[in-house]
């Protein structure tokens, strides 16, 4: 099965390519599974992702393919089979090429080619086609050479033209010389005399045919003005112009015209003589000689036609160069400086921790003494701004971990108006313009209503507390136009939030670095320049856009683009419970900075917790794997060692019975975080955190490992006590074991004596029949109904759900609508005729609108994805039972 897109580790990706990457199940290849991909491998694929032009990275010894939009277009019908190809497999017409490519590159060479004339099979056919290549090597992690980076530049269209416009020199050329050929061997069009006393124009028989006289009528000569006549009027007043000139200085005469031809066209004639004087110097003959030029003329215009096509095409091809190229170095400058700050946020993120931790503590032991608590509010507020510092550094560089829920816009912004104006004050007037039947988005809130009061205290600075502040939010349909040069914007429909004010606007020259981190143009001490920053990276991480327009004394426009999600709102929830202490439980508290765990400790002791310690992985594993008793496992993500924070979790959850683990970090990077989200069935407390919080999140992991345990442990007794044969439970799992489900199997079960069913007892927990083929899925609604008291037996098929109902009696079938083998709907009418008394639940990605054949009485019909209020209000009658027997 493909990965996810947020399990491929490579937070930030966007496109069509970044996603096929993402899916590509890359374990067939040397490469490996994704997440666990080179650094340095990960990183070239996402700067190759951002760029405009056609790139193809080729990795390790065999050339494995991965490419971005650009060359997905080059590459045509080979797309998408080229991605994870060997090079040579993949153009297997070039294959000795690519050899050669590889082994130089390989090898640290780099190679470049200017209209590289090759032969490629297109729709089935050998085609000549000639491109621009670029290779150049690309480190590994370990520094040497790993891969290779080609550019591709297809410039066949550029070499045919020119080879058009040689044809057409060539052409050109040879007119010429039949030209002058016609000329010594009497290819004229005739001959003529212009009497300049008289004004008449004599010629011979040829000259009497081309201007369509009769013969005896030229010979005795006719009106200039009549031949004249003959010629195109767009040509005759630069004729009689060179001829005035001719008859004046007496140089020699040439001119080119067009003359009517007898079915009504023109032809190109070129027309030469000189004027004869008399003794006295007047002019008194002008004889001349008229030639056929028309195959020459009309040569020269397709020439001077294509010659300048090839200027226009050569300038647009360098300004989309200079643009691709631009962007290219900026994309890389963005992403440069956004590792910067991501760094330096998670090293600040532990200074603050040490600071915070001591604090608190401090205030615990120094009781009512009003100095002290005094000083340490004032302490623990600068620790609160330094923490919003480090948060606008990791929002910026797109390292925040996001908690996205399906929002109403509408109602947001009517739950932002008080805040605002009470930020804002009274001499700004907020005009708020909201469209009918707005769109729902899904993003954080939390961060959505910063940036967008960010934005608000912006423009009330802007404008110096007085003016006019416009927040309006509409439904927007994007269309290819507006996407281009925005990669990281995809054609669709999308909700737009816009922040305008009337204030001094800004030149073009501040405009370029708004979003730049640290930039302000207000006085020291009146900003930190991260505003419209973490504004920024807020908005890429979340997958949409921020745009910004601004003219000097016209105001400042902030628009932010998020895709519209057509999922129903999330509801909210507050969680008002009181920071508890501990029971004497054991924690081990992995962490590499030396003060930090220093803290952590002191704050677990006084929190009534026994305290074991570890600074790396390698080391808290042999704590993990000894017989020592241990009930949580507090650790850092980003640890030194070579065994990460993730891989000891899971050696942890492998422990019996299983260990929960409760992640820290003031920077995420990858491990936990993917598409800046938070893997599923993580808890994380994020640096620097209260000693309150600290207490909340160790209780309830606690309490949540607690109930797996037990519920696990009930189901094997209950397993026991009802006489189910083991085949029954193949596939099956309690939810809130750790150790992950079974294998399901697809066998038909053997055929057993039937059982009676065996009913409940009534201070048992409610117990739920949960089908899930995906795996990921069933682990993650497992917990949460484990976490809600519900005695949950978890299996990947409607073959496997089947012997276990007729054996147990459940309260609820939970069961997903698509399922291998036996649908979901087929499974609950087989279930009723054995339980008819279970209540039912089918859910389904399309909700409501799934189809499910004839009605199921009683059933409820339910849309991905369950959250916990939903699930509360779904087995509510259990819940209240459950807390009541508890």
């Amino acid at each position: 099965m493909p990965f996810p897109a947020q399990d491929c580790g490579c937070a930030g990706w966007r496109g069509e390519m970044a996603r096929r990457i993402s899916e590509f199940d890359w374990r067939a290849t040397t490469l490996g599974a994704i997440e666990n991909w080179q650094r340095s491998l990960t990183s070239t694929v996402q700067m190759m992702l951002a760029s405009p032009m056609p790139l193809v990275l080729l990795w390790g010894e065999p050339g494995y393919m991965i490419y971005n939009d650009a060359y997905a277009v080059f590459a045509g019908g080979r797309h998408p089979y080229l991605l994870g190809r060997p090079v040579e497999d993949g153009w297997p017409e070039v294959a000795d090429f690519n050899h050669h490519v590889m082994v130089t590159c390989l090898a640290g060479g780099t190679l470049s080619y200017r209209d590289k004339a090759l032969m490629l099979l297109r729709d089935g056919k050998p085609e000549d086609v000639w491109m621009d290549l670029y290779y150049s090597p690309v480190a590994g992690d370990s520094g040497a050479p790993a891969g290779v980076l080609a550019m591709v530049v297809e410039t066949t269209g550029r070499v045919l033209t020119e080879r058009m416009r040689q044809q057409a020199e060539t052409e050109l050329h040879e007119t010429n010389e039949r030209l002058q050929l016609a000329l010594n061997t009497g290819a004229v069009l005739g001959t003529w005399v212009l009497d300049v006393r008289t004004g008449e124009v004599t010629g011979d028989e040829r000259f009497a045919r081309t201007f369509l006289f009769a013969r005896d009528k030229a010979s005795k000569g006719v009106a200039r003005d009549a031949v004249t006549q003959m010629i195109h009027p767009d040509d005759q007043a630069h004729n009689d112009r060179l001829t005035a000139e001719a008859i004046r200085s007496g140089e020699p005469f040439r001119a080119e015209y067009r003359i009517r031809r007898p079915d009504g066209g023109y032809m190109w004639v070129q027309a030469n003589g000189r004027c004869q004087f008399d003794e006295h110097g007047e002019p008194t003959r002008f004889p001349g000689v008229l030639i056929d030029i028309h195959d020459r003329k009309i040569a020269e215009q397709q020439l001077l036609q294509l010659t300048e096509t090839l200027e226009q095409r050569v300038a647009d091809s360098i300004a989309a160069r200079t643009l691709a190229e631009e962007q290219l170095r900026q994309a890389q400058k963005m992403e440069a400086i956004g590792s910067l700050t991501g760094g330096v946020a998670h090293d600040f993120n532990n200074v603050l921790q040490v600071i915070n931790g001591n604090l608190q503590m401090l205030a615990a032991d120094a009781n009512d003494d009003p100095v002290a608590q005094r000083r340490l509010s004032a302490a623990t507020d600068a620790v609160k701004r330094g923490a919003k510092l480090a948060a606008h550094l990791l929002a910026f560089a797109r390292r925040q971990p996001l908690s996205p829920t399906v929002l109403n816009p509408r109602r947001l912004l009517t739950g932002m108006s008080e805040m605002l104006h009470r930020a804002l004050g009274e001499t700004v007037r907020i005009d708020t313009v909201l469209c009918d039947d707005l769109w729902n988005v899904q993003v954080d809130r939390n961060q959505l209503e910063n940036a967008l009061l960010n934005l608000a205290i912006n423009a009330r600075d802007a404008m110096r507390a007085d003016g006019v502040l416009t927040v309006r939010a509409t439904n927007r349909t994007l269309d290819a136009a507006f996407c281009r040069g925005k990669p990281e914007l995809s054609p669709g429909e999308y909700v737009e939030f816009s922040v305008a004010d009337t204030g001094s606007g800004m030149p073009p020259e501040v405009l370029q670095r708004v979003f730049e981190p640290f930039f302000t143009t207000k006085p020291d001490g009146h900003g930190t320049g991260l505003g419209l920053s973490m504004v920024f990276g807020f908005a890429r991480q979340s997958g949409g856009h921020v745009s910004i327009e601004s003219e000097v004394g016209h105001g400042t426009t902030v628009s932010l683009f998020f895709p519209r999600c057509c999922e129903a709102e999330t509801p909210e929830t507050v969680d008002g419970t009181a920071a508890p202490v501990g029971g004497g439980e054991t924690i081990l508290v992995v962490e590499d900075d030396a003060d930090v765990r220093l803290t952590a400790v002191e704050m677990l002791a006084q929190l009534g917790y026994k305290v074991l310690t570890a600074s790396n992985g390698d080391a808290a594993l042999e704590f993990i794997d000894s017989d020592m008793p241990i009930d949580l496992l507090f650790t850092d993500v980003v640890m030194p060692g070579k065994l990460k924070s993730v891989e000891l979790a899971q050696r942890a959850a492998a422990r019996t019975p299983p260990l929960p683990t409760l992640f820290t970090s003031g920077y995420t990077r990858d491990e936990i975080v993917h598409h800046g989200k938070l893997d599923a069935g993580i808890t994380l407390l994020s640096k620097p955190y209260r000693r309150d919080d600290l207490a909340r999140l160790v209780r309830n992991v606690l309490r949540a490992g607690a109930a797996r345990v037990d519920h696990a442990a009930g189901m094997r007794e209950a397993r026991i006590a009802a006489c189910v044969p083991p085949a029954a439970y193949e596939g099956a799992n309690t939810c809130a074991t750790a150790k992950g489900p079974r294998k399901a199997s697809n066998k038909e079960p053997k055929k057993k004596p039937h059982k009676p069913i065996q009913p409940r007892a009534a201070h048992e927990a409610a117990r739920v029949l949960f089908v899930e083929d995906d795996t990921e899925s069933r682990e993650a609604l497992g917990e949460l109904l484990g976490a809600l008291g519900l005695a949950c037996t978890a299996v990947a098929s409607a073959e496997a759900a089947l012997p276990l109902a007729n054996t147990q009696r459940y309260d609820v079938l939970l069961t997903d609508l698509t399922l291998p083998g036996m649908s979901g709907h087929e499974l609950a009418r087989a279930v009723r005729r054995v339980q008819p008394e279970i209540r039912v639940l089918l859910v389904s990605g399309y909700g409501r609108s799934a189809e499910i054949g004839a009605a199921i009485p009683g059933a409820r019909l339910l849309g991905k994805p369950l959250d916990i209020a939903q699930l509360r209000h779904e087995f509510a009658q259990w819940l209240d039972h459950t807390e009541a027997a508890s």
